[in-house]
């Protein structure tokens, strides 16, 4: 679970610096691919957990995940994930992507035709990768990247392919 957490935080590092982005209600979908059928099935183990959390316990990471404006995790049946994040009128203006940056990353954005080239760096966790985001007006986009997860017991290297889509002009109230 934390590998698919810190493929998703890599994504919050990058901002579509060539296009605009409307904020309001965002939905974000990404699917993590390792290669490694074992290491693999122990995600979609860990994204099952988490659908299967006791009503309080899942009341409490609810309640502590919408106060910065980002929905519980759902598994889809092909292993991905989905949440739904705000991106405020302060982010749409830095042109940033939904979700807050997790961990101590940098990143570097080269502009190209239709979005940015990425490469990034993170010390906490240990990561690192490359990628494309590539914006479909100022209400989509779709990201991959190629990351390598240097925390644990060694590089493990996975693929991260997202999609985000424009909801809604207002987000739901945080708690």
């Amino acid at each position: 679970m934390k590998r698919v957490l810190i493929a998703l935080a890599v994504l919050t590092a990058i901002q579509a610096q060539a296009q605009t982005i409307k904020p309001g209600l965002w939905e974000l979908n990404s699917k993590v691919r390792t290669g490694n059928a074992q290491t693999d099935q122990a995600v979609s183990a860990a994204l099952s957990q988490l659908a299967a959390l006791p009503p309080a316990q899942r009341a409490q990471v609810e309640s502590m995940m919408a106060q910065n404006g980002v929905s519980v995790p759902q598994a889809g049946a092909d292993g991905s994930l989905r949440v739904t994040a705000c991106v405020t009128p302060a982010m749409a203006a830095r042109r940033e992507l939904p979700l807050g940056q997790q961990g101590k990353c940098s990143a570097q954005q080269t502009p190209v035709a239709g979005g940015v080239d990425v490469t990034f760096s993170c010390t906490d966790p240990a990561s690192s990768g490359s990628g494309q985001v590539r914006m479909q007006g100022d209400s989509a986009y779709t990201a991959s990247l190629q990351v390598t997860n240097n925390s644990g017991t060694g590089p493990q290297q996975a693929t991260v392919e997202s999609s985000g889509r424009w909801l809604a002009a207002s987000c739901p109230a945080r708690p």
